[in-house]
């Protein structure tokens, strides 16, 4: 974990004991009258210092298989650096540190900590989709809740917007890169030493977070006129659209979404399209793809050939079935041994060309990217899982597939690399290096509710961080980020990323199809 040092420490927000007592420490309106120096605390030398557990939520040590950050990962230096620099920043509180996998393991430090006189826990999400904070927040202490960021932070996401729905009262959370912030928060546990309640905590990390979340940067972008169809042409583009649903070996017709027809097409056909996939042309395609990538990084030409040839295979399953979109199971497909190749570079190869590739057969997403590609006429979405980045006022979409051409296939294009699938470190996939300065808009349209959830956002920067998915476009969202939070456990992790201001169109067209737009920022 890289510490980076604050010029300028947000301020915590503190009482005296005699405040505290007097106020019960109440955090509404009248606390900012109560913020003194954030170290104000440590002047009481005899105040027995908080006992705080770190729970790390992980798999293992050394990641056993496939997830975010990405097989092999050796987590003992970032869990070591963890407790060394809270240790270091916070010499008000002591730490002890364990691990757990999932609920039982949650459980049973509970159970070890009736003994141990703690005051309240650091929940660490290091992978994703570890339950175990749900069990350490039941306990009714104090729970500080982490993300990881491009480790944990899918579920991290989600669950934190199951707690704000719930208002969990004993919970307070930091998605911060600053381990800085992540200290301020760690200091309010001391309020907790001193006499106050559990909901106080979370409360003064709430403003711990927000004090340390820059404002708003210059969100005045580059010009970059849209020329989008009316609702009624929209429409009529939609229906006349189809997706192709590759889930499973299971084949046949399938609910429309979105107003999209769409149909269930087997592994066992694509693989076949795969393997009829003419040779010459595949390497024809790989070779093209090797000239116009910035650079290839571990990906051998065999890989490029297959992936190639898996492009050709879903272009021939879309002309049969007289389709302009599909999206596959791919890890499932990939690790089942149904499919041979990954189809992230043909995904990247259809999107360029104004058809669409949908990821992980998330067929809600898919049908926003038919939505945008129609209404734009030609402009590419692209699945994210996105992380949020409260130092950086920031929510960045991170994944190994994404389009080169973000203004339609006949606008500029922008470098990419190739590089293995992020998780397994196999097969291929893309990190497109996607153009700064722009409005983008992000959505996903949700079938049962008749919604679409919707946010925007400046292209600020591109993330190289090697952790987790190769394309992670970071964006400052236009509204509050505060706000962003609150979504993630109602509409899944996924979201579609466009260029452009599609505000009023989107707007239009739920009008249109009398849905309601949600917006989450």
């Amino acid at each position: 974990m890289t510490v980076q040092k604050s010029q300028s420490p947000c301020a915590l927000c503190r009482m005296n004991r005699r405040n505290f007592l007097l106020t019960g420490c109440a955090l509404g309106a009248s606390a900012a009258a109560q913020i003194t120096n954030p170290f104000a605390l440590h002047a009481e030398e005899n105040q027995p210092k908080p006992k705080i557990r770190i729970v790390y939520s992980l798999h293992d040590v050394v990641q056993p298989g496939p997830d975010w950050p990405n097989v092999g990962f050796d987590f003992a230096p970032v869990m070591d650096n963890i407790q060394s620099d809270l240790t270091r920043l916070c010499p008000g509180c002591t730490f002890i540190t364990s691990m757990a996998k999932g609920e039982e393991e949650a459980k049973a430090i509970l159970e070890q900590d009736r003994t141990e006189n703690i005051d309240g826990y650091i929940v660490y999400q290091l992978n994703c989709w570890n339950r175990v904070v749900q069990s350490i927040a039941a306990s009714g202490k104090p729970v500080l809740y982490v993300d990881f960021h491009y480790g944990g932070s899918g579920g991290f996401l989600v669950y934190t917007a199951g707690f704000l729905r719930q208002e969990t009262p004993n919970l307070g959370f930091m998605a911060s890169s600053k381990i800085e912030d992540v200290a301020k928060a760690v200091q309010c546990f001391e309020w907790v030493k001193k006499g106050g309640s559990p909901s106080d905590f979370a409360s003064a990390v709430k403003k711990v977070r927000m004090g340390c979340t820059p404002s708003a940067g210059d969100l005045a972008c580059l010009p970059d006129p849209v020329k989008t169809l009316d609702p009624d042409e929209c429409i009529q583009r939609l229906q006349a659209s189809k997706i192709l649903a590759v889930r499973d070996q299971e084949a046949g017709p399938a609910d429309s979404i979105f107003g999209i027809p769409m149909e269930k097409v087997s592994f066992a056909e694509v693989n076949a399209a795969w393997e009829r996939a003419d040779k010459d042309q595949s390497r024809e395609i790989a070779e093209q793809w090797r000239r116009n990538s910035s650079q290839v990084i571990d990906v051998s030409d065999e890989t490029l050939l297959t992936s190639a040839a898996m492009y050709l295979g879903m272009k021939d399953v879309l002309k049969k079935h007289n389709a302009n979109a599909i999206t596959i199971n791919c890890l499932g497909g990939f690790y089942g041994g149904h499919i041979h190749a990954y189809p992230c570079l043909g995904f990247h190869e259809l999107n360029n060309e104004a058809l669409v590739g949908g990821c992980e057969c998330d067929t809600s997403s898919t049908a926003t990217m038919l939505m945008i590609n129609a209404m734009t006429q030609g402009r590419p979405g692209y699945i994210s899982d996105p992380v949020i980045d409260t130092a950086r006022r920031q929510i960045i979409y991170a994944h190994c597939v994404a389009s080169n051409k973000v203004f339609g296939p006949n606008g500029p294009a922008n470098p990419f690399a190739i590089m293995t699938h992020s998780e397994d470190r196999q097969g291929a996939s893309v990190r497109s290096l996607l153009p700064l300065g722009y409005m983008t808009t992000s959505m996903k349209v949700s079938q049962e509710r008749k919604e679409i959830i919707f946010h925007q956002g400046k292209a600020v920067r591109n993330d190289p961080n090697d952790r987790a998915c190769r394309t992670k476009l970071a964006v400052e969202p236009v509204g509050d980020i505060e706000k962003l939070f609150s979504m993630w456990d109602q509409w899944g992790w996924h979201r579609v990323t466009a260029y452009g201001d599609l505000k009023d169109p989107v707007y239009a067209l739920a009008d249109r199809m009398d849905w309601k737009v949600v917006e989450e920022a």
